[in-house]
């Protein structure tokens, strides 16, 4: 069964961005590639068992199983050996990603605490969009009282357009909930 965030995706939105931009035929639109779920551990991520419950948070939130990051190199500074444990990834595609991000839309950003919206500022030059959540337990699947200490998460929707107005365009069009930038 295809996602319903994916129907709507091809049935309304592609259509009218073609007619919004002129495109000659629908493939020339943006389309989502991939979503990168990251989760920095830091100096947490030698121990086992603090790794081992933010990959069942992670697994949980996403439906499927991190992979463990080390660091490339030796920094003093931060404190980082060569090829120890930094963080969690995970990358969806296909129909887990539509499910992810359409969880991500209709539950976890509305139950952020004080949420004004996201800050339009997060796209590159390729048009892909960087956002972090301050707290994994907005997630309805991260169960509150098994979280040993709230951490954050980076998120990033990788788009394939010609440019970032096109991407901003798509999200928008999604429901993505972006700050007005008006001056007060």
């Amino acid at each position: 069964m295809q996602p319903r965030l994916k129907d709507i995706i091809i049935n309304e939105i592609d259509p009218s961005l073609k007619e919004m931009f002129g495109y000659k035929n629908l493939y020339m639109g943006p389309k989502i590639q991939k979503i990168v779920l990251n989760m920095g551990l830091g100096l947490d991520g030698n121990d086992s068992k603090i790794i081992s419950s933010c990959q069942n948070d992670l697994a949980n939130i996403t439906g499927q199983k991190p992979v463990i990051t080390k660091f490339r190199k030796s920094i003093a500074n931060f404190k980082t050996r060569k090829n120890t444990n930094s963080g969690l990834k995970v990358t969806l595609r296909k129909n887990k990603m539509y499910e992810f991000l359409d969880r991500l839309i209709n539950i976890a950003l509305p139950r952020i605490k004080d949420f004004r919206g996201l800050n339009s500022n997060g796209f590159d030059k390729f048009g892909n969009y960087t956002f972090g959540i301050k707290e994994q337990i907005v997630f309805p699947e991260v169960n509150f009282d098994k979280v040993d200490k709230i951490r954050g998460l980076d998120i990033t929707i990788v788009i394939k357009s010609i440019n970032k107005k096109h991407s901003f365009e798509l999200l928008k069009k999604l429901n993505f909930p972006f700050q007005d930038n008006r001056s007060n």
